[in-house]
């Protein structure tokens, strides 16, 4: 049995280049013998408000609930999503906001500044689209949507390492183009990264 990958798309429209992105690693991955799963974040039925934050515990939608033991069961997580105005779109951060909970994914130890991390063993590789050059984003602005989902979200709960790979200009780009980046994300999921 090959590595344990799950896909989670965050880009709310299917007719996007991010479903291309997840088809060519799904692809490569399949290619080389892991058992995939997916997360299509937009065809999932939740309220991405976490409406009491952590004061009151919101119950779990049934697809939350499926999400989570798809994320429970991975080895590896890719994370595919757009850059929208420097971050997450908001279904993805509404996703993370209500899935990515205390008991779930990390524990805060009592009377102290610090906690467990719940998901540790896993690792994970974020594949986003830009429509600005990666080292801009980078340099100008300090890439805070992937300082956002890898650093305060995947590592705060001890998933590590987490690879990131910059797709763009994706605005205004010709089919040739698209058709490079399709090749090295199927890649990518060939290598299993």
């Amino acid at each position: 049995m090959g590595k344990k990958i799950l896909l989670i798309n965050g880009h709310p429209n299917k007719d996007s280049f991010n479903f291309g992105i997840a088809a060519a690693y799904k692809k490569g991955a399949a290619d080389s013998g892991a058992e995939i799963r997916e997360i299509v974040i937009a065809e999932l039925n939740f309220n991405p408000n976490l409406q009491f934050g952590y004061q009151k515990r919101t119950e779990l939608e049934p697809d939350l609930l499926s999400a989570w033991e798809k994320i429970q069961w991975a080895e590896h997580l890719v994370w595919i999503h757009p850059v929208w105005w420097g971050g997450l779109p908001a279904i993805t951060k509404g996703f993370i906001d209500r899935l990515f909970l205390p008991g779930f994914a990390f524990q805060y130890r009592e009377n102290s500044p610090f906690w467990d991390k719940l998901l540790t063993g896993k690792t994970a590789h974020i594949i986003t689209t830009l429509d600005q050059p990666s080292l801009f984003y980078r340099i100008v602005f300090h890439r805070p949507s992937v300082n956002q989902l890898k650093r305060s979200v995947l590592k705060f709960c001890g998933i590590k390492p987490v690879k990131v790979s910059y797709i763009g200009i994706v605005r205004n780009s010709k089919p040739e183009m698209r058709e490079k980046w399709l090749e090295k994300v199927q890649n990518l999921g060939k290598q299993l990264k």
